[in-house]
C-alpha cells in the first residue's frame, strides 16, 4: 500500500474533496480507462459498459476541475500529466479501501477484539467472574469489560451502544430491545438464620405482613416486589431500604425484618459474617426471567456470538453460576 501517494491526493485536492460528489466505483472505471488507454478496452476488461465508464470519467473531471484524459477520436485516450498523477493516487486509495474490507471482515470473522458486557448489579458478583473465566480461557484474543449497573440504566446503554449486551431480568423492556430468557428465578423469603420461619418450607406472603420489611430500592427491581405486596392487598411495613444487596442482607442478618430478592448468592451469610436463610415464597408468583438484552438492529460481532453461546451452555433456571439451589 502506497500511503504516500494516497496522501498526495489529499494534498492535491485539499480539504473541500471529503464534500466531493465522487465514487470508488467512479475511480476504478478511471483506473481501469487509463491503465489501457481506452473506453473500449476498459469496458471489456471489467466487464461495464462503455457509457458508464465515459460519464465516470467526465464526472471526475468536472468534480476535480482537472482534464485526466487527451481523446483521440481512433487511437483512444491518452492520460494527461494530471491524470497520471491522480491515476497513481486513485490505485492507492482503491487499494486502502480494499484492505478497509480485508480488516472488516478479518474482525468480523475471528473472535477477538472489544466486548462490553453489562450486568444487572445484584447478579454480577456471582454470574460474571465465572463466565468471564471460562470464557476468556477459549477466547483469549478477546478484551471483556464488564459494566454494573441496575436494569434501567443497562437498557440506556444499550441504547447508546456503551455495552454489546447485558445480562439482566426481562422487566419493562421497550420494542428496541431483543430479549433471549434463559432462566427464572423464583422470588424468596431472606430472613436471620435463627429466625424461627427460617425452618419452615414456604411462607406465604400474608403471613409477614406486619413483620418489619428490608426493601431492595433498585430502580424496576423494587416495583417488582412491591407489586407483590400489591396483589395481595397488603400493605408493606418498610422499615429500612438500600440501592446495595449486601446492604439488605446485612440489614436482615442482624435482624432488623425480612427481605425478598431473587438471586440466591452461594455464600449463605451477610458481609458482616452473620448467618441468613433462603424460604421460597409460597403461592404462585411469575418468577423474574433472566436473559440476555441486546439492541435490535445492531449487528453483533463474532466475539458477542460466541459470549452468548456460552451464556447459554452455562445458565439454566436449575444451574446458574455462583447461586446457591432453591430448597
Amino acid at each position: 500500500m502506497n500511503t504516500n501517494l494516497a496522501q498526495g491526493l489529499v494534498n492535491d485536492l485539499d480539504l473541500r474533496t471529503f464534500s466531493m460528489r465522487f465514487t470508488l466505483r467512479q475511480l476504478a472505471y478511471f483506473v481501469a480507462a487509463g491503465e489501457v488507454g481506452g473506453v473500449t478496452l476498459a469496458s471489456e476488461r471489467i466487464n461495464v459498459s462503455q457509457p458508464s465508464i465515459s460519464a465516470a470519467i467526465s464526472q471526475l473531471e468536472v468534480e476535480f476541475g482537472l482534464q485526466l484524459f487527451v481523446r483521440h477520436h481512433a487511437q483512444g485516450l491518452s492520460l494527461t500529466p494530471a491524470g497520471r498523477r491522480l491515476l497513481h493516487a486513485a490505485k492507492a486509495l482503491l487499494q486502502q479501501a480494499e484492505d478497509l474490507h480485508g480488516i472488516a471482515d478479518e474482525v468480523a470473522k475471528s473472535v477477538s477484539g472489544p466486548l462490553q458486557v453489562g450486568s444487572f448489579r445484584t447478579l454480577a458478583p456471582m454470574l460474571i467472574p465465572e463466565l468471564c473465566k471460562g470464557f476468556l480461557s477459549q477466547y483469549p484474543a478477546v478484551k471483556l469489560q464488564v459494566s454494573e449497573d441496575d436494569e434501567a440504566a443497562l437498557i440506556a446503554k444499550l441504547r447508546r451502544a456503551e455495552i454489546n449486551l447485558a445480562l439482566t431480568y426481562a422487566i419493562h423492556l421497550t420494542d428496541d430491545i431483543a430479549f433471549e430468557p434463559l432462566a427464572e428465578l423464583p422470588t424468596y423469603i431472606l430472613l436471620q438464620a435463627d429466625d424461627p420461619l427460617a425452618r419452615e418450607k414456604s411462607i406465604e406472603l400474608s403471613a409477614l405482613a406486619d413483620k418489619p420489611f428490608i426493601l431492595l430500592d433498585m430502580p424496576l427491581s423494587k416495583e417488582y416486589f412491591l407489586n407483590l405486596f400489591v396483589t395481595h392487598g397488603i400493605a408493606p411495613n418498610i422499615t429500612a431500604r438500600s440501592v446495595s444487596p449486601e446492604t439488605v442482607r446485612s440489614f436482615v442478618a442482624c435482624g432488623f425484618g425480612y427481605s425478598l430478592m431473587t438471586a440466591r448468592p452461594m455464600n449463605m451469610a451477610a458481609v458482616n459474617g452473620k448467618q441468613l436463610a433462603y424460604v421460597p415464597l409460597a403461592g404462585d408468583h411469575p418468577p423474574m426471567v433472566l436473559g440476555i438484552a441486546t439492541l435490535k438492529g445492531l449487528r453483533k460481532t463474532r466475539a458477542t456470538e460466541r459470549f452468548e453461546e456460552h451464556c447459554r451452555e452455562l445458565m439454566t433456571s436449575v444451574n446458574l453460576p455462583g447461586m446457591a439451589p432453591m430448597p
